[in-house]
C-alpha cells in the first residue's frame, strides 16, 4: 500500500510518502498525494516536528530508500553523520570503502529520495563550501543552520 501527503514544515511544504509500513520518500518537490495520511506518516510528521523544534536529534520511523546497492551505502553512512556535524564527500566515499568515489557520492547524495531523514545536507565540498543540494541550497542551508543553534 502507498499513501502520500503534503505536510506543512518550518521550511515549507513537504511531501512524504510510504510505501508498505515504511517511509519511501521525503521530498520538497510534489508527489502524486493520497487521500490516506496512515500512522506512520502521522508519526514521520510529528519526528518532523519535534526536529524542528530543537527537540529531536535522530529518527525512528522505517525507511526504504529505493536505489542501488551503492546508493544504499551512501545513504547508511549519511545517517551514521551525527546531528549538527557535517562531512565531505570525500569523507563519505572513505567510510563507505571507496575512498576515489566522491563524485559517486555526490550523485547519491543528490538522488536520497528521503530528505532529513537521510541528512544530505550534512554533506557539504571538501573545502567547507555547501554545494550540491537537490532541494536548493537555502534550504540545506536552514537546516545546518538549524542544527547548529540546537546542537
Amino acid at each position: 500500500m502507498r499513501a502520500c501527503r503534503r505536510f506543512e514544515t518550518a521550511i515549507g511544504p513537504l511531501w512524504l510518502e510510504e510505501t508498505d509500513g515504511a517511509l519511501t520518500h521525503v521530498t520538497s518537490r510534489p508527489l502524486p498525494e493520497t487521500p490516506e495520511e496512515t500512522p506512520l506518516l502521522r508519526a514521520a510528521y510529528a519526528e518532523l516536528t519535534a526536529y524542528f523544534a530543537g527537540a529531536r536529534k535522530t529518527f525512528s520511523v522505517p525507511l526504504n530508500p529505493q536505489g542501488t546497492m551503492f546508493q544504499k551505502a551512501v545513504w547508511a553512512a549519511l545517517r551514521a553523520i551525527p546531528y549538527g556535524e557535517t562531512r565531505s564527500y570525500g569523507e563519505i566515499a572513505a567510510a563507505i570503502g571507496k575512498p576515489k568515489a566522491a563524485r559517486a557520492v555526490g550523485s547519491a547524495n543528490n538522488r536520497n529520495p528521503i530528505l532529513i531523514f537521510t541528512p544530505c545536507h550534512r554533506v557539504i565540498g571538501a573545502n567547507g563550501a555547501l554545494v550540491g543540494f537537490a532541494a536548493g541550497l537555502a534550504m540545506k542551508e536552514a537546516l545546518l543552520a538549524l542544527e547548529k543553534k540546537y546542537r
